[in-house]
């Protein structure tokens, strides 16, 4: 496949997985209820170790990349998301309220304490391994830390690599909007907000057009999880903003754009999926 095509094809995939993963969590939020949801979610958490373990073991490199990104987008909403919802509702955490609207969920009010386990695995990521992250090597290289300390190469299977990509950018940068948006620290329509908001979309800009330079369609897709996860704040702070249509936030109200967003998401992934077989190269 040529670039830019193959590049906008990883885009596009990657893309999709974000609005429809919002529309699968309320779904089944308001499809199953209290009762039922948190078993689904354990059950679908279950499901993404699956797809994980199938892409460890497959030998096509594009293959893997997939089933790692849909390993990580299921174990993050089903495991992750859904703890934070399990215990924001057990122990009657109210939502952010404004103008007589929620504004903040409870889980995201109380995924913020979350933080300082994520401090401890970006310390890992950063003087514990050379991870194939870009930005870390950058970090790693201005601060000699490859000089002062033996590095070992963390493994770099297609799977693993896009699942833990996945999840930890995901996390990532749901901290940074949650701290963003907590008035004790800025606020919704603080300068650091508006800051996040564009730099994140400038960051993306120059990222895809890095990404429809590469013509190697399982990195691309590898490479097009942090560029549109990243282009994704600017999506969410605009919905904030109330200057966009979440339509993925009322998915039965939108039921047509969210199956053909499902329907071209389903068509891109089987597509690449059932190409030429290709084993997957040493790097």
């Amino acid at each position: 496949m040529k670039k830019p095509l193959t590049g906008i094809i990883a885009f596009l995939i990657v893309l999709l997985t974000m609005p429809l993963g919002h529309a699968a969590m309320i779904l089944m939020e308001k499809g199953l209820g209290h009762e039922h949801v948190y078993k689904a979610a354990l059950i679908l958490g279950f499901i993404g170790i699956v797809f994980l373990v199938v892409g460890i073991l497959s030998k096509k490199e594009i293959s893997a990349t997939l089933w790692g990104l849909f390993g990580g987008l299921f174990v993050w909403t089903g495991w992750i998301e859904f703890a934070f919802v399990y215990y924001a509702n057990r122990f009657g955490v109210e939502p952010l309220v404004e103008n007589g609207e929620i504004i903040t969920k409870p889980e995201y009010l109380i995924m913020p304490s979350s933080v300082g386990f994520w401090a401890v695995f970006m310390l890992y990521y950063l003087v514990g391994t050379h991870s194939g992250c870009r930005l870390f090597l950058w970090f790693q290289k201005k601060l000699k830390i490859d000089k002062k300390i033996p590095l070992p190469k963390s493994p770099r299977n297609p799977a693993l690599a896009t699942f833990m990509e996945m999840i930890m950018l995901l996390w990532t940068f749901y901290m940074v909007l949650l701290f963003a948006y907590d008035p004790s620290f800025a606020g919704d329509r603080h300068p650091v907000t508006y800051f996040v908001a564009f730099a994140s979309l400038l960051w993306s800009l120059i990222l895809f057009v890095k990404l429809i330079k590469i013509d190697h369609l399982a990195y691309a897709i590898r490479y097009a999880v942090p560029t549109v996860i990243i282009f994704w704040n600017f999506v969410e702070i605009l919905g904030r903003w109330n200057m966009l249509k979440e339509v993925w936030i009322e998915p039965a109200k939108y039921c047509l754009e969210m199956l053909l967003m499902l329907f071209v998401l389903v068509i891109l992934t089987t597509t690449i999926m059932f190409r030429k077989k290709k084993i997957i190269k040493k790097y």
